[in-house]
């Protein structure tokens, strides 16, 4: 909804209304980051999360603007990419234990806010038909849940690497493989593998939803860079998910197809917009369907 009357807008195409929650998610954010901060960082990181939702929101519907539509930039996807891992971290934590990684969770959450305050995108985007906006939001979810993938392949490379060193030196302390700077949940791998392609074939099944949304609603086809980079990028997860059913792939082979599908991805959307919006500064159409996820 649109607030019938706007404030006036700041710096960058911004509205206290984004802002306000902007920064103090990031506030938050910081306080969940500090090392031995007890329960107040336990406590910090989901009311960041939540103003960091909130901030999306304004954002994303130009609230406390005056030029309305949708506004969605490479860096507020990046942001709302990273809200949706934080949210599926919120809700498998309830699950499996994931200790050690709320400082991680809560850089990656300040980071990308703080690029998107950086680089809010344009204004005035209108949707050029009414499924558009599912088409839009399911292609964020994709990118939420293949990042969350990412991440739980990350943690499930270093585990590997850590085993495989033990294994050579016995003697070797398990801190010495596994820093606070790079922590990895306390899972057998083989559970940290299966989540990993439950992710993998949440994010898969979902892309396929907005890709396929997506040539359904758009008017003309056109092979832009987004359309390309998404439908190869749903490619080589096809082919990880094939390949690890019909061959059985794991390991280091798998998890480096996953992050090929991932760049893909990325370059998809966020890679297309920062060379539009950064690069060339060119502004976003009035209308948009696209082609891709």
């Amino acid at each position: 909804m649109i607030l019938s009357t706007p404030s006036t807008p700041l710096a960058h195409g911004l509205s206290v209304w984004s802002l306000a929650p902007s920064l103090l998610a990031l506030a938050a954010y910081a306080l969940a980051a500090l090392p031995g901060a007890g329960a107040w960082a336990r406590r910090a990181l989901p009311l960041a999360w939540g103003l960091h939702g909130v901030a999306g929101l304004a954002h994303l519907f130009g609230i406390g603007l005056v030029m309305q539509g949708a506004r969605f930039g490479f860096a507020p996807a990046l942001s709302a990419t990273a809200w949706m891992v934080l949210a599926v971290h919120a809700v498998e934590s309830r699950f499996v234990p994931l200790p050690g990684v709320r400082r991680l969770l809560a850089a990656l959450g300040g980071g990308t806010l703080a690029l998107a305050l950086l680089f809010p995108g344009e204004g005035g985007l209108y949707p050029a038909s009414p499924w558009a906006p599912l088409h839009w939001m399911l292609g964020l979810a994709s990118y939420g849940l293949v990042a969350a993938a990412v991440l739980h392949a990350a943690w499930l490379d270093r585990a590997e690497r850590a085993m495989r060193l033990r294994m050579k030196k016995p003697g070797l302390r398990a801190e010495v493989t596994a820093p606070v700077s790079a922590p990895v949940p306390a899972l057998p791998l083989l559970t940290l593998e299966k989540l990993t392609y439950r992710f993998v074939w949440a994010g898969f099944v979902v892309l396929s939803l907005a890709l396929a949304l997506g040539v359904w609603v758009t008017p003309v086809w056109h092979w832009d860079h987004k359309a390309v980079f998404s439908l190869l990028g749903w490619a080589v997860l096809a082919g990880l998910l094939a390949g690890r059913q019909a061959f059985g792939w794991r390991g280091r082979m798998a998890t480096r197809g996953l992050y090929a599908g991932a760049v893909l991805l990325l370059l998809a959307y966020v890679g297309s917009r920062f060379v539009l919006e950064v690069l060339l500064h060119r502004p976003l159409v009035s209308a948009m369907v696209g082609g891709g996820a």
